[in-house]
């Protein structure tokens, strides 16, 4: 059997994954609708299993790279979950203080792709901290569709006061030179919108397809913000129009990129919604606005 390609798979497909993802259909109801797209040698188990994350060998930073060290800590999160895991990346043996990054993870807990981010920040020569939001429920479960039903069990607000405790816990390190910022992914771009809101000392926000904030909580935004939207993401897109007309009214540091004919999740280099070309991109405009604002 050929194996399957990107260029095989109609965009519905692209889209029935995103409202699995996002627990709009369970999966039950996903891999039904998936026979629709089923004919001759393209199965729906082989559909099925091209969606889903594979996280072997998939890793641009390796856990043992001889340039960083990273290494699991706890933290206290007293206004939300208590005791957090998280992993905490940064240069080995590095020869000053470093600028911090909160990284944010998707809607299914800390993974390996979200574990992957937060080397790469270290390996931009930033000390940065991924943390765990199912830790108090015993940590990510191992696979991505456990980990969605996790993380429904938990209240946004207090995963959110996660987040900020994650802030504050680099703020007080000793290799942090105390100029913070954060860069999340789909719940984790939300986050990072919110963090922008909540949080005055935080000094830059890069939501990746992030739903917005209120508009009340849009006009209370402190930090400078880089928002990467991808143009197929119609979920996601539906609510930009009137954040950035809030933003441009109260004079809002920000700048959008829109990538075209691209997927939300695009970043994510372990499904076939990556797009190589625009994750890169994406990354280099990443780190080059947090070298220009935390540095």
């Amino acid at each position: 059997m050929k194996p399957l390609k990107k260029e095989d798979i109609p965009q519905e497909v692209f889209d029935l994954y995103d409202d699995y993802a996002h627990n709009k259909i369970d999966r039950r109801g996903f891999v039904q609708r998936l026979g629709l797209y089923a004919a001759g040698s393209v199965t729906v188990g082989s559909l099925l299993s091209f969606m889903e994350p594979n996280y072997r060998n998939t890793a641009m930073v390796a856990a043992d790279d001889q340039d960083i060290q990273s290494d699991y800590v706890l933290y206290n999160s007293p206004k939300g979950g208590g005791e957090i895991r998280g992993l905490l990346s940064l240069p080995k043996d590095p020869q000053e203080k470093l600028p911090g990054i909160v990284v944010v993870h998707e809607n299914r807990g800390l993974n390996p792709y979200i574990e992957d981010v937060g080397r790469r920040a270290a390996k931009a020569n930033f000390i940065s901290l991924a943390p765990d939001a199912l830790w108090p429920l015993g940590g990510y479960p191992g696979n991505d569709d456990d980990g969605r039903t996790m993380q429904r069990q938990r209240d946004r607000e207090e995963m959110l006061q996660d987040f900020i405790a994650a802030f504050d816990y680099l703020k007080n390190h000793p290799q942090c030179s105390g100029k913070i910022g954060v860069v999340g992914f789909c719940f984790g771009g939300y986050i990072s919108n919110m963090m922008a809101v909540r949080v005055p000392e935080l000094a830059a926000a890069v939501p990746y397809y992030g739903r917005q904030p209120s508009a009340k909580d849009a006009a209370k935004v402190k930090a400078p913000l880089l928002l990467q939207y991808a143009e197929l993401d119609t979920r996601v897109n539906a609510g930009w129009p009137e954040y950035e007309a809030i933003l441009k009214a109260n004079n809002i540091e920000y700048t959008a990129h829109m990538y075209p004919k691209v997927n939300h999740g695009f970043h994510n280099n372990t499904t076939p919604r990556y797009d190589e070309a625009a994750a890169m991109l994406s990354w280099e405009r990443t780190i080059a606005f947090f070298d220009k604002h935390l540095r």
